[in-house]
Formats: C-alpha cells, sequence, structure tokens
C-alpha cells in the first residue's frame, strides 16, 4: 500500500525562454494546408469585397483570423486579443500581425445581406473543390437536411431581435445542411419570432443546385420536419429529379383517413436492436415516477401503412406513410385506456426503393441535425451574435459555420489509411482537443516553418503525413 499520495508535486521553477517559441495548438499548420488545399483563401478575396484598401488586412485575412481563433480554442472576438500577442502564433500563420478585436468587430460591421451571401457563395466554390477530388462512389446521393432553432440573447440593443414561439428573446436561424458529412451548407440569420421553414425554400433550391451542379452528386434528397413539408414545392422538386422526405402534420383529415384503413393493411414496424454489452442498470426516473403517481406513457407497438395523398397545391399523388403508435397509459400503479397516436410522412421515392419502414427511419435519420445545431451553438460558438448589427452577426455565424466546415474538409481530404474519416463523426471540442491543441514548438530552417510536436498521440502519424500529403495537392 502507498503511503503517500500519487500527486507529490515537485520543485517548482519558471524561466523565460529567449530563443525557443512554443504555442498550444500544434494542429495550426494541418487547418493551413486544408485552408490551401481547397483554395478558401483565393475563393474569399475573389468574391468578397468590403474593404477599398489593404493596409494591411485583405478580406480573407479578416475571415481566416476569425476561424483560426474558433480553431485553437478561442470562444469570442475577444480571444484574438491573446492570438495577436503570441509571437509563436503569428510565426506558425507567416503573418506579423493579425486584426484586434475591435477591427475584427468593424469588418463584421461592414457586411450586409448582399456580402454574406457572397460569402457563402466563396465558401460554396472552395466545397466544390473538395468534393470534386473525392472519388464519384462517394458522390452517389446528397441527402440534405433542413431545420431551424432559436438563438436566445440577453442583450438589449441588438438589431431584429424579437421574441420567439417560446418567449425567449434573440434569433432563429435556418440552419442547411449535408448529412453525408455533417457540413453547413447555408446558414441564415432571422428575427426569433419567424416560422422554420420562412424563407426556406429559397435556401434549399440553392443547396439542390450545389449538389447536383458543383458537387458533382447524381441524386439529391431533401429532409425536414413538418414545417418544411412545402407543398407548392413538391411538383417542382419532383419534376427535377430531387427526392424528398418529409415529416407532415396529423391534421383531422388524415387521422379520418387513417382511422379508416383496413387491419389486415397495417404492417408492423420492427426497429433493430442493439445487443446490450452489459446488464442495463435500475431504473430509477421510473420508479420516481410510479412511486409519485406521475402520468407515465410507455410505447407498446407500432404499425405502418400507406395511402395516396394529392396536395392542395401540387398536381399530383404523393405517398404518405402513416405510422401508428400504440401507448400505454399509466398512472402510479393505475392503468390508464391505451393511447393511439399517428404520424404522418410524405415522400415521393417509389416503394421499390425505399419501403414504408424505411421512409421512417430516414426520418429519423434527421434528428442528427440536432446535434450539429448543438455543436454549432455550444462547440464552435458560432451563435454568439457578439455584435448589435443584424447582419453583422450573420456573417459571424458563417464564419463560425465555416470554422466546423473545415473540420469536416480535413476529414474528407486527409488520407483514408490514416484513419482520417474518424474526424467526421468527432464533436468539435474533442476535434480540438486530440488533433489541434497539441504543444509544439515553431521553428524556422532553411525555408521551411517547422511545427514540432512536443506531445505524441494516436493522430501524430496523420498531422506529420497528412499536413505533407495536402501541401502536395492542387486545387482543381
Amino acid at each position: 500500500m502507498r503511503q503517500e499520495p500519487v500527486l507529490e508535486g515537485g520543485n517548482y521553477h519558471y524561466e523565460i525562454s529567449g530563443r525557443v517559441e512554443g504555442i498550444h495548438c500544434g494542429g495550426l499548420g494541418m487547418l493551413q494546408a486544408v485552408v490551401e488545399a481547397t483554395g478558401l483563401k483565393a475563393a474569399i478575396d475573389e468574391n468578397v469585397v468590403l474593404l477599398k484598401r489593404h493596409l494591411p488586412y485583405h478580406e480573407s485575412d479578416h475571415v481566416l483570423a476569425l476561424i483560426y481563433n474558433l480553431l485553437t480554442g478561442g470562444q469570442c472576438l475577444e480571444d484574438l486579443e491573446q492570438r495577436r500577442n503570441d509571437s509563436g502564433f503569428l510565426n506558425a500563420l507567416g503573418a506579423r500581425r493579425i486584426p484586434d478585436p475591435t477591427t475584427a468587430g468593424d469588418f463584421l460591421r461592414r457586411f450586409d445581406a448582399e456580402s454574406v451571401t457572397l460569402l457563402m457563395a466563396a465558401i460554396d466554390q472552395a466545397r466544390r473543390n473538395v468534393w470534386r477530388q473525392l472519388p464519384k462512389a462517394e458522390r452517389q446521393l446528397a441527402i440534405i437536411d433542413v431545420d431551424g432553432t432559436v438563438v436566445d440573447t440577453t442583450g438589449r440593443c441588438k438589431e431584429k431581435i424579437d421574441i420567439s414561439y417560446d418567449g425567449q428573446w434573440g434569433y432563429c436561424p435556418l440552419v442547411v445542411s449535408l448529412a453525408n458529412t455533417q457540413e453547413v451548407l447555408s446558414v441564415v440569420n432571422r428575427p426569433a419570432n419567424r416560422p422554420s421553414h420562412d424563407g426556406a425554400a429559397v435556401w434549399m433550391d440553392k443547396a439542390i443546385h450545389w449538389a447536383k451542379e458543383e458537387g458533382g452528386f447524381e441524386r439529391v434528397r431533401l429532409r425536414g420536419d413538418t414545417d418544411f413539408s412545402l407543398t407548392r414545392n413538391f411538383d417542382r422538386w419532383n419534376k427535377a429529379g430531387v427526392e424528398f422526405v418529409f415529416g407532415i402534420d396529423a391534421n383531422p383529415s388524415f387521422v379520418g383517413r387513417a382511422k379508416q384503413i383496413p387491419e389486415d393493411s397495417w404492417k408492423p414496424l420492427v426497429r433493430p436492436k442493439s445487443s446490450p454489452k452489459r446488464r442495463r442498470p435500475r431504473n430509477v426516473k421510473q420508479e420516481v415516477v410510479e412511486q409519485r403517481g406521475f402520468r407515465n406513457l410507455a410505447l407498446v407497438e407500432e404499425h405502418l401503412a400507406e395511402m395516396q395523398y394529392r396536395p392542395t397545391k401540387a398536381q399530383q399523388d404523393y405517398r404518405l406513410i402513416v405510422l401508428r403508435k400504440r401507448i400505454h397509459v399509466k398512472q402510479g400503479q393505475l392503468q390508464l385506456e391505451d393511447e393511439i397516436r399517428y404520424f404522418f410522412y410524405v415522400t415521393n421515392i417509389p416503394a421499390q426503393q425505399l419501403s414504408p419502414a424505411a421512409i421512417v427511419r430516414q426520418s429519423n435519420a434527421r434528428c442528427h441535425q440536432e446535434n450539429l445545431i448543438e455543436q454549432l451553438k455550444n462547440g464552435v460558438q458560432a451563435m454568439r451574435m457578439p455584435v448589435r448589427e443584424f447582419d453583422a452577426n450573420w456573417a459571424y455565424l458563417v464564419i463560425g459555420a465555416l470554422a466546423w466546415n473545415l473540420k469536416a474538409w480535413a476529414g474528407l481530404l486527409l488520407p483514408k489509411s490514416l484513419g482520417a474519416r474518424d474526424i467526421l463523426k468527432m464533436e468539435f471540442r474533442r476535434f480540438l482537443n486530440e488533433l489541434i491543441l497539441l504543444p509544439t514548438q515553431i521553428l524556422c530552417s532553411g525555408r521551411r516553418l517547422i511545427f514540432r510536436l512536443l506531445a505524441i498521440n494516436r493522430w501524430s502519424l496523420l498531422l506529420l503525413k497528412g499536413t505533407r500529403y495536402l501541401r502536395q495537392q492542387c486545387v482543381v
């Protein structure tokens, strides 16, 4: 038995190094290689023109400074001050200076709605360079998810803030993403009182155009919840060869039709079960609900049926998948009458291609976008809305989403053999801790900028070989 604590401490002394520079973010070199391989810097300077003179910064300098701030652990504009006073950080970027927080805020205030749209066009141009380097087998089907979210703010002077449906002051951004890699295709700032689907069709069409014309995907599929079943667009999307799977409101007409479906037409829905690796622990929450006599709902069975549906604003029929759930209702130890609830999904995908059960699974898979939105909010800190102006906050939202996209692009462009595709599944904080926030010496030798890693982990080989690989790539 050990008599002393394991954490014994030591004889501590601090010294200041006069010749050796180090940074806390050794993965910064890999991020710069990704930016170069995608042509992002040139795309920004080509599309976004906000400065009359470049003294000394270009538009790409401002955008990349904000991105690198977020990708090296910064969470707000004020963190730029720490970066710009770190000589090792500046040398790692090959820069003498980067914008301070005040200058960065002034740059954001120069954006209007048109400039933000042009910034997203520049990002799409870089994304095209990423996807065109990938094999055709990975560009068979583009799955595009769309959803809205509420971003609350305690500020009182934020331009265009409003009250959301649940009483929060803030904004209601629209997020359009590519489910294949969880990339953000478009993000649009809106007042919090706007419905989720407000203006969504325009941005969905832009995502479709990118996937078909620039991304090189053979097929495109749209997914969204009940707010995005925009029936006036169904015929147009169907004619263009765009697949869609949307939830649709369980209105009394649908429920009435569902109740008339013969019982023998209902098929059980069997959901895949994961094999338990260990015995499940005692359900303490369930015990508390029963002891206190709370109303408790428990799903018993699910059945599927299908019928035809022609929207009022459409000229042809579409498949309407009906999911019927039987729910046991208990209050304490008292068994109440079972509830029957109906859920509806509308799609134009033929039954030969996707069965009713597969349609339900497709709609449920859209929930991964909720994880993406959570990462933008609490991982990247892209939805902080740091300034007063509405369009400036929109620009910061787009730049924050671009920081998230660089993570996805790194996973796509770095060699598969080194495990790069695992990056796509990482949360933002894990990505920073394992690949970016590594103590590193910065050396200049023989016209080379050397990142000498001082800590080794399972991703070190990816940084060493992968960055060299990206440097050899050229933008198509």
